[in-house]
């Protein structure tokens, strides 16, 4: 097998193990909110949000690629989408404000992680070219 196929494999199954981690903790996660002068603020929403956010940008820089990105986003609301679809008593995901932006904002975060993965190594290969394209 040629290195850069073992590179794109070890970096998928990161990938997929990184997104059901988050999946999982995401989804404990989300629901947690605090009092703060008699209004409720959810704010494990945003956290949940921010780990998925975090662990692709990880995934990203570690792979040297925008694949294993995608795949963890994907493979997050894939199972976001099984935890939800559980029965009246089983939902982990309630189909409430909270948990739209959970769902929802697995896309919008996974699209936004694309878009600053993808200009990570542009500006890092024009860094390390010298004068004149030369190395």
């Amino acid at each position: 097998m040629k290195r850069g196929v073992a590179g794109a494999a070890r970096g998928i199954a990161a990938a997929v193990l990184a997104a059901l981690f988050v999946a999982a903790a995401g989804t404990a996660l989300h629901r947690q909110a605090v009092l703060w002068s008699g209004v409720e603020v959810p704010w494990g929403v945003a956290g949940a949000l921010l780990l998925l956010a975090s662990v692709q940008l990880w995934l990203a820089a570690w792979s040297r690629s925008v694949i294993p990105t995608a795949v963890a986003g994907v493979v997050t609301y894939a199972a976001v989408g099984v935890l939800s679809a559980g029965g009246p008593a089983k939902q982990l995901v309630l189909g409430d404000v909270v948990g739209n932006v959970w769902v929802f904002g697995i896309g919008v975060v996974t699209l936004v992680m694309l878009v600053a993965a993808g200009r990570l190594w542009p500006r890092a290969a024009r860094a390390s070219v010298g004068p004149a394209g030369s190395r």
